[in-house]
């Protein structure tokens, strides 16, 4: 990745031209695949959007919502909402606790509070949002259940558990921890040694991407171009920026970053901040004709050896189950700042096989197989924070990217801030999003020269996880 004399450009990381197809996409029917509203690129446009998944469409939502009267354009280098954000396991899951014993010890009680709480603050949030746009992304209020079958592990997060709730936090009022036979009867998971449980939701984040996209594309101010990857950002002597893209250049005042694992192809500042780190996520059915055991509550299932996995049960009976990534880890070539969202990690294939039967009482002779398989790429941030914000040095850039495979209780209320911050000029400190989550010179250099704040690239912590 280089940048120079002004010219912030790196070619290679731009997402791979084929991805494999997801289940959410399942029905052939990908609208907004091969979308242009204009024949040709626009030559100039006051808001420059780069990336068309879950946090640039909820930026240009927010924008619109927030009043702006400024043209706005969106670039995808390939089909709306084929990142990511629509190749995830549908989890609205708030982290109450997974982290955030971490983030106490790095920044204080308050400053990791605000993480919590701001996710948490998603779930009403979009469940209005959706109920009042009729919006049919198979929306679910659930409870997550949080497994634990190893001892050590059950006991770990016992204690973690007691010490949150010795904060005196409100919201730990929603969790209840259980143990011994009583987290398997709860559950149904066997094996289980502890579960933990609380409010959290699942959806389609493809359905709700796509009628987002209709919703922002009803504004003349809108133009969205797919199959446009932008290449190289160069300052503009009379202002702005003159961004080239494989169809030619188009003139911005204001860019917004919302291409997350692939941010640092054009900021190469984030090279070391945003890392793309890939994983599998997979479609299990029962045989047709065949009933699934009820399974309403969404989850996240550590085994004896500690494989973490998450999993939403859908209202046909199917289950959408990602992760496992222990058992890839040390295949570090097959995942680690890798985009090629084409290919599934070979380590890590065949481990969802029979899952169902091995992991849940009552599934043992229900036929459910895999149906769908496929590959996704996130970015991991240095410090386990999204970075947000005006980007140090580059007046009238700004970036919402970085969401460590948990953006869905993320990004949505993000976008709202950032929305304020550009449409009126509001500092970060009035945008209602956590403090950790402000990119900043300092949180870059520490990345570059390998300092304090390291996260753990696909880990997760002693209680909880932060999985999509």
């Amino acid at each position: 990745m280089t940048a120079t004399n002004g010219v912030s450009k790196a070619p290679g990381c731009i997402p791979a031209p084929n991805p494999g197809q997801t289940f959410w996409q399942q029905d052939g029917n990908i609208e907004f695949s091969d979308y242009r509203s204009t024949e040709t690129l626009p030559e100039q446009t006051d808001i420059l959007i780069i990336g068309a998944g879950y946090a640039g469409t909820s930026t240009a939502y927010h924008l619109l919502a927030e009043g702006t009267k400024n043209s706005i354009t969106i670039l995808e280098a390939r089909g709306v909402c084929s990142g990511a954000t629509g190749r995830n396991g549908g989890h609205l899951r708030p982290d109450l606790y997974g982290h955030i014993p971490t983030y106490i010890e790095r920044a204080g009680l308050e400053a990791a509070v605000e993480i919590a709480e701001f996710e948490i603050a998603h779930v009403p949030a979009m469940k209005k949002f959706i109920r009042e746009q009729g919006i049919d992304c198979d929306f679910n209020l659930c409870r997550s259940i949080d497994v634990w079958c190893n001892e050590q592990s059950a006991q770990n997060a016992k204690t973690v558990y007691g010490q949150m709730v010795a904060h005196g936090l409100s919201y730990m009022e929603d969790v209840v921890f259980y143990t011994g036979k009583e987290a398997e009867g709860i559950s149904g998971v066997k094996g289980a040694k502890a579960c933990a449980s609380y409010t959290a939701a699942s959806m389609s984040p493809y359905k709700f991407i796509i009628h987002l996209t209709k919703l922002i594309l009803a504004s003349e101010q809108v133009n969205l171009q797919t199959h446009t990857p932008a290449v190289s950002i160069l300052p503009d002597p009379s202002g702005g920026y003159t961004v080239d893209t494989s169809r030619g250049k188009i003139h911005a005042d204001t860019i917004i970053h919302a291409n997350n694992a692939y941010v640092s192809g054009l900021l190469p500042e984030y090279e070391k901040n945003i890392i793309p780190c890939k994983g599998i996520a997979c479609h299990i059915a029962v045989p047709d004709g065949t009933k699934a055991p009820l399974l309403n509550n969404s989850y996240i299932n550590r085994t004896e050896d500690n494989t973490l996995s998450y999993l939403i049960g859908r209202n046909d009976g199917g289950i959408v189950v990602g992760g496992a990534a222990a058992k890839f880890k040390p295949f570090k070539y097959q995942w680690y700042n890798n985009v090629d969202d084409s290919i599934l990690i070979d380590a890590a294939k065949d481990y969802y096989n029979d899952y169902m039967q091995r992991t849940y009482h009552g599934w043992d002779n229900s036929g459910a197989a895999v149906r769908q398989i496929w590959s996704g790429v996130m970015g991991y941030s240095y410090d386990s924070h999204p970075h947000i914000g005006s980007v140090p040095n580059k007046p009238g850039q700004y970036i919402n990217a970085g969401f460590n495979g948990h953006g869905m209780p993320v990004i949505w209320l993000s976008a709202k801030g950032l929305a304020k911050m550009i449409a009126h000029g509001a500092p970060f400190e009035k945008c209602g999003i956590p403090r950790l989550f402000q990119t900043s010179q300092l949180r870059i250099d520490r990345a570059q020269n390998g300092t304090e704040g390291k996260g753990d690239i696909l880990g997760t912590a002693s209680f909880g996880a932060t999985k999509q």
